[in-house]
């Protein structure tokens, strides 16, 4: 499966951004995904996860309460909305797939989208 992360840029702090990820294939609903980032000097940080049909998620707790992951599998997309932005959470996210929700192992990237909190 190929993703395509869309929907970064810059937004000052408090404001919100919805990213996108779009997989090719019909095999999409098979996956959990998950989205990560990766800010300048740091190592990959795991954000978000949601399971193949939408029933189960996990947040970083950094996020938490902040952050919400969904997904449209009609339309082979998860989403990561993200509110009350710090700018701490200036970063590239990816979006990862996985056969398994539970195994915390990916097994596909996207290329990663920029996302800049000013203050």
């Amino acid at each position: 499966v190929q993703l395509q992360a869309s929907g970064g840029g810059l937004v000052q702090a408090g404001g919100s951004l919805r990213l996108s990820c779009a997989a090719s294939g019909r095999t999409f609903s098979r996956y959990a995904m998950g989205w990560f980032r990766q800010a300048p000097g740091k190592e990959r940080e795991f954000v978000a996860a949601i399971s193949w049909n939408g029933g189960s998620t996990t947040y970083a707790d950094s996020v938490k309460g902040r952050f919400t992951i969904s997904r449209d599998n009609a339309k082979n997309t998860v989403y990561l909305q993200m509110i009350s932005l710090k700018l701490e959470d200036t970063a590239v996210y990816y979006c990862a797939a996985s056969t398994s929700y539970y195994s915390g192992s990916y097994d596909y990237w996207g290329q990663g989208t920029q996302v800049t909190v000013s203050s």
